[in-house]
Parts: structure tokens; C-alpha cells; sequence
């Protein structure tokens, strides 16, 4: 391990300052994150979860709970609420029967895409908290540095399936008229 850089004063005061900022906008996101959720009768969780699998294209109970910053107790009963709603299904692998796999259903990707289109961020406080930097450097904040602690925390694997979920719905959805819907297979081709 490297020698101590820091003061105990600096590393107090830095840490504090990140908990701080992140209970605040934690408190913000979570509050529009279940007013989006809420007409669909999702908890955080169970969208957080529905999210993973379709990112993943089906996902272990192990990988949810690592990717969800869960434990795996609360990724398998949440799944398990998810699987009773007819959302995901429940698998076994053949090459792999100790890991319990889940895989939305066609219900469950719906409910995802729908949510999508009634995504407005203008109900979103840390997209409209963005704006005024948005706006003056012409661009989102890129927040790299956050993203490099959360890698020193989490891990690569960690960090590859959150740009993973970002990368898809660049590539497979579209906007029309103001709403994200997933792309036509037809609109590949052209």
C-alpha cells in the first residue's frame, strides 16, 4: 500500500464532503425515481432489477445483486415478487445449476419500454440541476471522476455493465416526438 498523501484533516473533510453530496442527491433521485416508477407499481428495487435483466439479456440472482448494489437476499425476493407479477422467469442453466437465472418476460420488457416513453425529464431535479452547466459549457457534466471512484469501489465488471446499459439504449432506441420507443427491426437495415 502506498504511503498516507493525504491529512487526516483532508481525508475527513473529503469524505464527508462526498457523503454529504451523495445523501442530498441520492435523496433527489430516489424521490423522482419512484414518482416515475410509481403509476407502473414498481418499487426501486424491482425496476432496478427489471433494468439489469434486460441489460444483461437475462442475469444470475448474483449478478443483479452485484450490478443493483444489493444484497442477494433482497436481489432473489424482489425477483421473486417480479416472477409472481408474470415479469421475469426463473432459470436453471444446464452447465451451471447452482446459479438461479432470470430473464424478463414479454411483459416485462413491456412494462421497461413503457416506462421509457414516459420518461420526462423535466420532472427529473438532477437533469434540471445539470442544465445551467448544460447549458454554458454545451454538454452534460461528465462526471469521470465520480465514475473512477466507483470503479476503484465496485470494480471493471461493475463499471462494463454500466456503460453496457447506456451503450444499448443508444444503439436500440430511438426518439419520436419527444419519447424514447424502442427501435423497429426494419430501421436497422436502412
Amino acid at each position: 500500500m502506498s504511503e498516507q498523501q493525504n491529512s487526516m484533516k483532508e481525508a475527513m473533510i473529503f469524505t464527508q464532503r462526498i457523503a454529504q453530496l451523495s445523501k442530498a442527491l441520492w435523496k433527489s433521485i430516489e424521490k423522482d425515481w419512484q414518482q416515475w416508477i410509481k403509476p407502473f407499481d414498481l418499487n426501486i428495487n424491482e425496476h432496478h432489477i427489471l433494468w439489469i435483466a434486460y441489460h444483461l439479456n437475462g442475469a444470475s440472482i448474483s449478478d443483479v445483486a452485484k450490478f443493483g448494489v444489493m444484497h442477494v437476499s433482497t436481489a432473489f425476493n424482489f425477483s421473486k415478487k417480479l416472477e409472481e407479477r408474470g415479469l421475469l422467469k426463473f432459470s436453471k442453466k444446464e452447465s451451471d445449476k447452482r446459479n438461479t437465472y432470470i430473464e424478463l418476460t414479454d411483459e416485462g420488457e413491456q412494462i421497461l419500454l413503457d416506462l421509457m416513453k414516459t420518461y420526462d425529464p423535466n420532472k427529473n431535479a438532477a437533469y434540471l440541476g445539470a442544465m445551467p452547466l448544460t447549458s454554458l459549457y454545451g454538454k452534460f457534466p461528465e462526471i469521470v471522476e465520480v465514475m473512477a471512484i466507483v470503479r476503484n469501489i465496485y470494480g471493471d465488471d461493475f463499471m462494463e455493465i454500466f456503460e453496457k446499459s447506456f451503450k444499448n439504449i443508444e444503439s436500440e432506441f430511438t426518439e419520436v416526438d419527444g419519447k424514447l420507443r424502442k427501435k423497429d427491426p426494419s430501421e436497422e437495415r436502412i
